[in-house]
C-alpha cells in the first residue's frame, strides 16, 4: 500500500531512506534549484562539486546517487537532471518526469522524499503524479512478490503543505494515478485472461464501487440492437463481444462529455492476418476502451461537475470458420453499410457503432480514443498521439488539455477527399473500411469515424497507437508495457470544463 503526503520538513532533516532533488544544467557545469539550500549546507556547501565529481551534467533524466551527508544517519541523495531550464521556466512535465525517474532509481528504498521545485499547486500535482506513476510495476504474473521492490511511503516537500489548493492537487494526483495504474493493469493482462466478458465485468465492479452506472450489452442484445460493426469483428472468436455504457451524472453539470473507446482485447488481424511479430503487443488493442473507462471513474471519484457518458466497444478479432471475410458487408448500428475489405481495419468498425450510439445521447462533445493505425505511428512516432476533429476549436481544446496533463497530441487534418475515397472504393456498400491506397491511413481512418458522428455534434478522435504501449525500456514515469495514455487528458478536459 502506497501512501503519499505533503510536508514542510527540511530536505536535509526529513526522515526517509532517500531524497530526490533536481540538478540544472548550466553551461558546462551544474547548479542546484531553489529548495536545496539546506542539503547543500549538509555537504559543507560543496554539493555541486560532489555531483560534478560523480559525473553529473544535468542532462534530462540523468541520475546521480550520492551517499548521505552523514553515512548511516541521513538519506541517500538521488539527483535527477532537469536540463537547462531555470527554476522559473521549469514545466510541470519536467517535474513529473523527474519525480518518476527518481522514484524508479530509489526502488530499493522504502520511503522517498521529493525536494523538487514546488512553488504552486500544479507543480505539487505534477511531482505527486510522477512519483506515483513512476513506482508502477506489473507483478501479477511474477512467481515472486515484486511489491516490495518499489517505495511505499512517498513525501512531497513543499512550503504549501497546508495549502488548500495543494491538498486538492495531491488528491487529484492520487485518484488519477490510481486509475492510470488500473488501466495499465488491464493493458498488460494477457489476452487469455481478459476477454470482452471479463473486461466488461471489471467495469461493472468498479462502477458500483465509485457510483458510476454501468450497462452491458451482450452478444444477444447487440444482435437485437443491430450493432453490426461490433458483431462483425467479434464473430470469429469463441469469446463474444460486448458494448459497455458508463454514465456519471452529477447535479448541476456544466457540460456533457461523451467518451468512446476501442476495446479489441486481442487483434490477430482476423482473416487479414497480421505477422507473428505484429501480434505480440496486440493485447494492448483495448487501451482506448480502458482509458475511457478509467477516465470516467476518475471524474466520478473527483466529483467533477461534468456529465460523462462513455462507451467501450469490446471484441476479440480472431480468424476462424465464422470470421468476417474480406468483401463481407456489415450493416452498422443506425443502418449504414460497410464493405470490409481488410479485416485488420477492425477498430473503426466497432467504433462506428459506438459513435452512432454516443451521438444519440446528444453530448456537447464526443472524444474517441483508439489504438487505431500504424500509419499514425509512422507519422508521429511512439510518444505522440494524433488528434483529429470535425471542429478545430474542439480539437484544440483536447490538445490543450493533453499539454496541461503532460500527454503529447498533434493536430492532424481530415481531408474531404478521404471520405470520398472510402465511399468510392466499395461498389456494393455505402463505404469501404479502407481506401485501397498505402498512404494517409490515419487520415482515412479518421474520415471513416467522422462519418458516424451525428451532424451538429463536436467530435475529436485520438489515435493513440504509438504512446498507449511502450515496447522499450522505462523512462521518467512511463513503464514498459501499458502506459495508461489519454486518461490524464480526458480528466484534464473535464476539470477545465468544470
Amino acid at each position: 500500500m502506497t501512501t503519499i503526503t505533503l510536508s514542510k520538513s527540511d530536505a536535509a532533516g526529513v526522515k526517509t531512506d532517500a531524497v530526490v532533488i533536481g540538478v540544472v544544467k548550466l553551461g558546462g557545469a551544474v547548479t542546484l534549484p531553489a529548495g536545496t539550500e539546506s542539503l547543500n549546507a549538509a555537504y559543507g556547501g560543496k554539493l555541486v562539486e560532489v555531483l560534478s565529481g560523480l559525473g553529473a551534467t544535468g542532462k534530462v533524466g540523468e541520475v546521480t546517487k550520492v551517499p548521505g551527508a552523514k553515512p548511516g544517519r541521513s538519506a541517500t541523495l538521488i539527483a535527477v537532471g532537469l536540463g537547462s531550464a531555470p527554476d522559473d521556466s521549469l514545466k510541470t512535465e519536467d517535474l513529473r518526469a523527474a519525480a518518476g525517474t527518481g522514484v524508479r532509481a530509489a526502488k530499493t528504498s522504502q520511503s522517498v522524499a521529493f525536494a523538487l521545485p514546488a512553488p504552486d499547486a500544479e507543480c505539487v500535482r505534477a511531482i505527486a503524479e510522477g512519483a506515483l506513476l513512476g513506482r508502477y510495476a506489473f507483478t501479477a504474473y511474477k512467481s515472486g512478490d515484486g511489491a516490495d521492490d518499489v517505495p511505499g511511503n512517498l513525501i512531497v516537500l513543499t512550503d504549501l503543505a497546508r495549502n488548500k489548493d495543494a491538498k486538492a492537487a495531491l488528491e487529484r494526483a492520487q485518484v488519477t494515478a490510481d486509475v492510470v495504474s488500473q488501466v495499465r493493469d488491464w493493458v498488460n493482462t494477457p489476452p487469455s485472461d481478459l476477454h470482452p466478458a471479463e473486461f466488461a465485468a471489471d467495469a461493472v465492479k468498479l462502477g458500483k464501487e465509485y457510483g458510476v452506472k454501468v450497462e452491458v450489452l451482450d452478444e444477444k442484445a447487440l444482435a437485437k440492437g443491430g450493432y453490426g460493426g461490433i458483431l462483425g469483428v467479434g464473430q470469429g472468436s469463441v469469446n463474444p463481444p460486448r458494448l459497455v455504457r458508463l454514465t456519471y451524472t452529477p447535479r448541476k453539470a456544466v457540460t456533457h462529455l461523451a467518451f468512446v473507446g476501442k476495446g479489441i482485447t486481442f487483434d490477430s488481424g482476423g482473416l487479414s492476418l497480421k505477422t507473428s511479430n505484429g501480434m505480440v503487443s496486440m493485447k494492448s488493442d483495448m487501451a482506448g476502451a480502458a482509458a475511457v473507462i478509467g477516465a470516467t471513474l476518475a471524474i466520478a471519484r473527483l466529483e467533477l461537475p461534468v456529465r460523462v457518458t462513455a462507451y467501450a466497444a469490446m471484441a476479440e478479432n480472431m480468424p476462424s470458420g465464422s470470421a468476417a471475410r474480406p468483401s463481407d458487408v456489415l450493416t452498422m448500428y443506425g443502418g449504414k453499410t460497410v464493405e470490409v475489405l481488410n479485416t485488420d481495419a477492425e477498430g473503426r468498425l466497432v467504433l462506428g457503432d459506438a459513435l452512432v450510439r454516443a451521438s444519440q445521447d446528444e453530448p456537447d462533445l464526443i472524444v474517441d480514443v483508439a489504438t487505431l493505425t500504424g500509419a499514425c505511428v509512422v507519422a508521429l512516432g511512439t510518444k505522440v498521439a494524433g488528434a483529429f476533429g470535425n471542429a478545430d476549436s474542439a480539437r484544440d481544446r483536447v490538445v490543450d488539455a493533453g499539454l496541461a496533463a503532460g500527454e503529447s497530441l498533434w493536430p492532424l487534418p481530415i481531408p474531404g477527399e478521404m471520405l470520398d475515397k472510402l465511399k468510392s472504393h466499395s461498389k456494393v456498400a455505402d463505404l469501404a473500411n479502407i481506401t485501397g491506397e498505402p498512404w494517409g491511413g490515419a487520415l482515412a481512418a479518421a474520415a471513416f469515424l467522422g462519418d458516424f458522428v451525428a451532424d451538429g455534434i463536436d467530435w475529436v478522435h485520438l489515435d493513440v497507437a504509438g504512446p498507449a504501449f511502450n515496447d522499450g525500456g522505462a523512462s521518467g514515469y512511463t513503464p514498459t508495457g501499458g502506459t495508461g495514455y489519454a486518461v490524464r487528458t480526458l480528466v484534464e478536459l473535464a476539470a477545465s470544463a468544470g
